[in-house]
């Protein structure tokens, strides 16, 4: 199994990611790398992103922003 972050604008458009993710092999190896990587990733221009395990989406898109409430 493959998981992989797909990394978006807000509007949805796909956009590099300002750190280069590794391949992961768990789902929660994926959400460990988002959780420390979310800061960079937000200021290189990724303001949100979906998680995939072999091509299909899981959940997503997920704000990368800080819930400002």
């Amino acid at each position: 199994m493959a998981w992989m972050w797909r990394f978006e604008k807000a509007d949805g458009t796909e956009v590099s990611p300002a750190v280069e993710p590794e391949e992961f092999t768990t789902q929660g190896d994926a959400e460990s790398w988002v959780g420390e990587a979310w800061k960079e990733l937000l200021d290189g221009g990724a303001e949100q992103v979906s998680l995939f395990e072999d091509g299909a989406k899981i959940y997503g898109p997920m704000s990368l922003r800080a819930d400002e409430s």
